[in-house]
């Protein structure tokens, strides 16, 4: 069912960010009032058109620390899902065949994004701190450069050297 931005996330236990970075922090601040003790997921890049294809992180190094400053201790951020192509994520249909990873200060919230990524069908990475969140949002950049050199749609990373985690699994 469908439902205002606001009162979406008032029902929501997890609510996901999608939007571009010029409207992240605009948005997030008009959620606030209903993300007390939630999960928040930001899923933003600091993509700064027209040069998408070039690392351009905001002075906090990460827009997602930023974010977490602004909302407060009472909204438990998490950063995941940057890597993932967004023409992929229009298709319900395509497989995800590519790594994710999850950022976050709150070891449990984190595992509960592990958990619902891999739940999609992704491979999901416990990546550490929120801070960590500053190489993601850099590599997306590093990836629409791949894209636009090598004329693809969607590439993607593999974590490589470490057993690929099951699905089920909840570590």
């Amino acid at each position: 069912e469908g439902a205002e931005s606001l009162e979406a996330a008032r029902h929501a236990q997890i609510v996901v960010l999608t939007v571009p970075y010029a409207a992240q922090l605009d948005t997030a601040r008009r959620l606030k009032p209903a993300l007390d003790g939630k999960i928040f997921v930001d899923v933003t890049v600091p993509l700064v058109p027209p040069q998408v294809s070039r690392v351009q992180l905001p002075e906090e190094h990460s827009c997602v620390v930023k974010l977490q400053r602004e909302l407060g201790t009472g909204v438990r951020v998490v950063s995941a899902f940057q890597n993932v192509s967004a023409v992929h994520l229009r298709n319900p249909h395509h497989r995800l065949d590519c790594d994710v990873l999850v950022c976050g200060d709150d070891a449990e919230a984190r595992e509960q994004v592990v958990v619902l990524a891999r739940a999609a069908g992704m491979v999901a990475w416990h990546a550490g701190a929120l801070a960590n969140s500053a190489a993601a949002e850099a590599l997306t950049s590093v990836l629409i450069a791949i894209n636009k050199r090598y004329k693809v749609a969607g590439a993607g990373i593999r974590i490589t050297g470490v057993p690929a985690p099951d699905a089920s699994s909840a570590t």
